[in-house]
């Protein structure tokens, strides 16, 4: 009786994160593939199209673009946030003083809601009194249209991307790093190892399973990017930053296609799951 109890307070706890869950994950993607073979406009009743709906996105101009726009966005914003905040981690470990202090700092950004993070990196890129431009002006250097400019708008969304989310990530990563024995490292300086083959050798075998899951982790968010070119670009300039996320917000509200906008996501959804499929069968191969 009594281990039935704590079973019920234990589900009592749950139920608030489960209804949450219910309500705001679980019914949307249910919603999301229902709608995904309907035609509705929410207000009159939906027909059923079966695979219209799939036909219609892949068939739409901005398909192709929307997808190579995130990929690309992807594998830059690996080369930032995944590999930045993992050096930030690296260096936090290392300091003796003010430590504390430093992961505040790093972590502050996390804490700004991501509109108003956004809105500052704006006035950062304004071509005329922006930060960035006036400090390329201090140096010497010509002044670059950051979001107005297709070579590079899409670097920018992934410089401001990388700023918001670069807290949690490094705190997650210095966690890992101070689990590893110090022994290892004592072991590694003995014999006669620098700082990179300590790295080499030992913090990244250590913290190899954190590492791939955190790859998971920043593949799925980045593919899903939409906040950064919804508020800072628009998609532009010439569609240089139409992501597969911010296409969808244009087929369900500009164009009113609900139905195609739950295509394009139920294409999205498939596309994160295999390649999370494969991410954990990898994990489990590495914990053999």
């Amino acid at each position: 009786m009594g281990i039935l109890r704590r079973n019920l307070t234990a589900y009592g706890f749950l139920c608030a994160a489960l209804f949450c869950f219910t309500v705001f994950a679980w019914y949307p993607m249910v919603r999301e593939f229902v709608l995904s073979f309907q035609k509705t406009d929410l207000i009159n009743p939906p027909t059923w199209v079966g695979l219209d709906n799939f036909k219609a996105a892949v068939q739409d101009p901005a398909f192709g673009e929307a997808w190579l726009n995130t990929v690309e966005f992807t594998l830059l914003a690996l080369l930032c946030g995944y590999a930045v905040p993992f050096v930030v981690a690296l260096v936090l470990n290392e300091l003796r003083h003010a430590r504390a202090y430093l992961r505040f700092v790093v972590y502050l950004p996390v804490m700004l809601p991501p509109i108003v993070a956004v809105l500052l990196f704006r006035w950062f890129y304004d071509p005329g009194p922006g930060l960035f431009n006036q400090i390329l002006d201090l140096l010497h250097l010509p002044p670059l249209a950051w979001l107005d400019s297709s070579s590079t708008a899409l670097i920018s969304l992934v410089l401001v991307s990388t700023w918001m989310n670069m807290g949690s990530a490094t705190l997650i990563y210095l966690a890992a790093l101070q689990n590893i024995a110090p022994e290892l490292y004592e072991a590694a300086e003995l014999d006669g190892a620098g700082i990179l083959k300590r790295i080499r050798h030992v913090t990244i075998p250590q913290t190899r399973l954190i590492l791939l899951l955190m790859l998971m982790l920043q593949i799925v968010a980045t593919m899903q990017v939409f906040i950064e070119p919804y508020m800072l670009t628009g998609g532009g300039p010439e569609n240089a930053t139409v992501s597969v996320a911010y296409l969808m917000y244009q087929f369900a509200f500009s164009q009113m296609n609900y139905g195609q906008a739950g295509a394009l996501g139920m294409l999205l959804m498939l596309a994160l799951l295999v390649f999370a499929a494969l991410q954990l069968r990898t994990t489990r191969e590495d914990r053999a």
